[in-house]
């Protein structure tokens, strides 16, 4: 289950990150809210974990953003302020809940419980595209009765191309949710990485390829 932690303290979000992975969540951390919204409108979260205060834009301005773009991720609002008329605009924006800073992080887990199981979706439904399953429990690839482990990153990768299939997706798109920054000089790891994928789909001998659209990003091919 992934996570998306925006949040400015720097600390707080690693503090809370540390505890999450420790519960067995993927997470990413933006401590801006520019920075915040990006990965949320590129990337497959479980979960927006929005603190209200952020320097660049705050947190309601990317939550009525998000809104406006139709993603529907359950948003937990983060904030030091108690009035009633922050939680009611938090509210309004569309958030699902509310956490007024200082809180336990057991409060903070039994909420991100309660708003993934409304969310939830049956675990017997994993992403298809062509021939190949990716097994959400077991990180893996599966062709036929033919299988591979996926690394982490190779993995939300194909979740991505999957999840997106018959859609492009740019490099920047990859960086700015897999490695969390907008940093050119890691374009060079989404080549290796797709490579990594194709050597293993063709072990799989899968009819699905990974197509480049020069210039653009890359999409799945393939499917019947």
């Amino acid at each position: 289950m992934n996570i998306l932690i925006v949040e400015d303290e720097i600390g707080l979000a690693e503090a809370i990150s540390a505890i999450l992975i420790g519960e067995h969540y993927n997470t990413d951390i933006a401590n801006d809210g520019r920075t915040g919204l990006q990965l949320a409108l590129t990337g497959d979260y479980d979960c927006i974990l929005l603190d209200i205060m952020l320097p660049v834009m705050n947190g309601l301005d990317v939550l009525s953003y998000l809104r406006v773009k139709e993603i529907e991720t359950p948003v937990l609002l983060l904030t030091a302020r108690s009035e009633t008329e922050d939680k009611i605009k938090g509210l309004d924006c569309g958030a699902d809940d509310y956490l007024t800073k200082p809180f336990s992080m057991g409060e903070l887990l039994a909420r991100i419980r309660a708003m993934t199981r409304r969310k939830a979706i049956s675990p017997d439904i994993n992403p298809k595209y062509g021939d190949i399953t990716l097994d959400l429990k077991k990180g893996e690839i599966i062709c036929g009765t033919n299988s591979v482990i996926l690394g982490r990153k190779e993995f939300r990768m194909m979740e991505m191309l999957v999840s997106h299939a018959g859609q492009i997706i740019t490099k920047e798109q990859f960086v700015t949710k897999i490695w969390g920054s907008n940093d050119e000089s890691e374009y060079n790891n989404v080549e290796v990485y797709i490579s990594f994928l194709r050597k293993k789909l063709s072990m799989l001998h899968s009819s699905v390829t990974i197509k480049t659209r020069r210039g653009i990003g890359y999409c799945l091919d393939g499917a019947k």
